[in-house]
């Protein structure tokens, strides 16, 4: 993986051609934040904590579900729906932030296509044969791979903020070098 956040913090996409440029200009800045990043990570581990709470509901019951179980499931099919809404709204936001420059990472082609088939699978789907619905669950998945990358950014945030610590380290023990040197002259 790169060094960079995969969406830079530049406005060079935001040009004021409309009204709403403030609003975009605003949503561009917190998608491309530190607290956008840690909000989607925790959405997408929700949203895997679900999936697999569902399969394990579904192996232990092998079938054999009760009244109660089928409404557990059919709770956790109504969460893994809201949080499906939820990444089609923060893909829509991002489209409309970033403009056509977010599609210019291979990532974001990939998470754009698993969130778009997914989320229409799930709705055309809803209440079909469990078989036809595990194609759903390697699709939520493939979220996972969304966890990487926000942790990856992360992980290049911080350092890029100790890369940039320890230049200022240098320069000020090059200082105190200098200083030392002057001292010891006298």
């Amino acid at each position: 993986m790169s060094s960079s956040p995969l969406l830079s913090a530049s406005n060079s996409d935001c040009e004021p051609k409309q009204s709403s440029f403030f609003v975009r200009q605003h949503l561009h800045r917190f998608l491309t934040s530190r607290a956008s990043h840690y909000s989607i990570l925790l959405l997408v581990s929700l949203d895997v904590t679900v999936l697999f709470a569902d399969i394990v509901i579904s192996l232990v019951t092998c079938g054999h579900r009760s009244k109660s179980v089928e409404d557990a499931l059919e709770a956790l099919a109504t969460v893994g729906l809201v949080f499906s809404c939820i990444f089609v709204l923060e893909l829509i936001a991002s489209i409309w932030a970033f403009g056509i420059t977010y599609f210019h990472s291979r990532f974001h082609i990939f998470d754009a296509s698993v969130i778009i088939i997914s989320f229409a699978f799930e709705l055309a789907l809803r209440g079909v044969e469990e078989e036809v619905a595990s194609l759903i669950v390697v699709l939520r998945l493939l979220r996972v791979v969304k966890i990487i990358d926000e942790m990856s950014v992360a992980a290049d945030e911080q350092m890029s903020d100790l890369s940039d610590r320890l230049i200022e380290f240098e320069k000020e023990n090059e200082g105190l070098r200098r200083e030392i040197e002057g001292l010891r002259a006298r």
